[in-house]
């Protein structure tokens, strides 16, 4: 019991940290990066959020609810990236609690819905052989909030060190990153069969 618990944790931080696929680690980039250590309640519900579309939809997937085509999702997936990226861009002289905390959950439950789609077949797998596939899924879904919570403390800690020792401002900081980030999404599109 304690070893599939710990199987399925680990599986679930993986998925989040695996520099392979980084997708996901791009789209907390541009999710935190607006926000600083004291804004950490918001973007822990943020993140909290953001696992709870992508496990909704691992559910909706693993019972057949709904069914995904692939190439749609594998285009999605940097689009989302790509609209907060600019976002971010475009907002970055404001303060981030600003924001209507409404629409933003929203949106961040929706992109969470669909980056949990890309995911559907392989977590297809992991539970197939499982008994209890709703303890898989919390297992799972544990090992990404984790995961999730690694990457946005790097990234707020990263933006700390940036803002506060090398004195860049907020503004510039937060659109020379998310500016990065576009530029590893623009492969990542050109890539897609949707386009090509």
């Amino acid at each position: 019991m304690l070893n599939s618990f710990l199987t399925h944790l680990q599986e679930g931080m993986y998925h989040v940290l695996n520099l392979g696929a980084y997708d996901h680690i791009l789209f907390l980039i541009v999710l935190a990066i607006p926000y600083l250590f004291k804004d950490w309640k918001r973007v822990l519900m943020l993140v909290t959020v953001f696992t709870i579309g992508h496990s909704l939809s691992l559910v909706l997937a693993t019972y057949d609810v709904i069914s995904v085509n692939n190439k749609l999702v594998e285009f999605l997936i940097p689009v989302t990236i790509l609209i907060v990226a600019v976002f971010n861009v475009f907002t970055s002289g404001k303060k981030a609690g600003n924001e209507k905390v409404g629409l933003l959950f929203f949106t961040t439950l929706f992109f969470g819905l669909i980056h949990g789609l890309g995911f559907a077949s392989a977590f297809e797998s992991i539970v197939k052989s499982s008994e209890n596939k709703i303890v898989v899924l919390l297992e799972f879904a544990l090992g990404i909030e984790i995961g999730q919570l690694i990457v946005v403390f790097i990234v707020l800690f990263i933006s700390f060190l940036c803002q506060t020792i090398f004195r860049f401002s907020k503004r510039d900081w937060v659109m020379v990153i998310s500016a990065i980030v576009v530029g590893f999404l623009i492969p990542m599109l050109l890539r897609s069969e949707m386009i090509s």
